[in-house]
């Protein structure tokens, strides 16, 4: 399990290198790891954590599902657009595993994405030996 601390309403953390300490933590070789996002308001994407790309992935969200559009979510507690965002995006990834790490390309990144923040957030690493 990987605890985060979000400081802003909307950001993106790059956790590649936790989840990697997960994995080597099982000590499984072979593998398949699932990283799932426990919140409604938050998304696992896989891409490269370069800054400016950020800023255009939570700008492009936005332009999507702004914030205060009329939602009806938002009679309760105003982040319907948060959780419409991460609709979009998805609450987990299934990435392979070899050599005990993880598989990825070489700009790629495990992208932790807060629509809801600042919070406390939980993201659970599960590895299945293949």
């Amino acid at each position: 399990m990987i605890e985060i601390d979000t400081e802003k309403a909307a950001e993106v953390v790059d956790i590649t290198r936790r989840v990697n300490d997960a994995v080597r933590e099982t000590g499984v070789d072979e593998g398949i790891c699932l990283v799932y996002a426990r919140h409604t308001t938050t998304a696992i994407v896989i891409n490269e954590g370069e800054g400016g790309l950020v800023a255009d992935l939570l700008e492009k969200l936005s332009a999507l599902a702004p914030p205060g559009d009329g939602y009806h979510h938002d009679t309760l507690d105003e982040n319907a657009h948060a959780h419409l965002q991460a609709a979009l995006l998805g609450n987990s990834k299934a990435i392979p595993v070899e050599d005990g790490r993880l598989v990825l390309g070489t700009w790629q990144r495990v992208l932790f994405v807060e629509l809801d923040g600042p919070r406390q957030r939980t993201v659970s690493v599960k590895v299945v030996p293949c």
